[in-house]
């Protein structure tokens, strides 16, 4: 690991110290990261750099991490996302109604699993189809 890295990740945590050991952990793994303390600073964060993978809480004010990706599919759909909560009820499966590519349970998921499913999700971005939107709006 700490191989320089010219791929870029947005962290998104209302929590200053989760989203910091988060960070710490994946410039550990070689990732130049930013971060957000919620889904409304992200998306401004993204009016001006477009990250290779975000990695978002669920629980949060201002935006809730559900609104937020669900933003970020429809606008930025070629940037792949995981998902991240420790609220209770929720095993290491992508909740229901979640929309993203990954999910990471934090305090029951090791480090290693959340490095490895960022370098998946970033060597191999899930295709999705064109929005119908942005087909309007690239033929007018």
């Amino acid at each position: 690991m700490g191989a320089n890295s010219t791929h870029s990740i947005l962290v998104v945590d209302d929590n200053a110290t989760v989203g910091e050991s988060f960070s710490m952990l994946l410039k550990y793994g070689g990732y130049r990261v930013d971060t957000a303390i919620h889904g409304l600073d992200a998306i401004n964060k993204l009016r001006f750099s477009v990250p290779d993978l975000i990695l978002s809480d669920l629980d949060m004010p201002e935006l809730s991490g559900f609104e937020f990706l669900s933003i970020v599919r429809h606008r930025f759909p070629q940037i792949p996302v995981i998902a991240m909560s420790g609220m209770a009820g929720f095993d290491n499966q992508r909740p229901h109604g979640v929309i993203a590519d990954g999910f990471y349970r934090k305090g029951r998921s090791r480090p290693d699993e959340l490095l490895l499913m960022a370098a998946h999700l970033i060597r191999t971005p899930p295709s999705r189809p064109v929005d119908d939107l942005e087909e309007a709006d690239a033929s007018q």
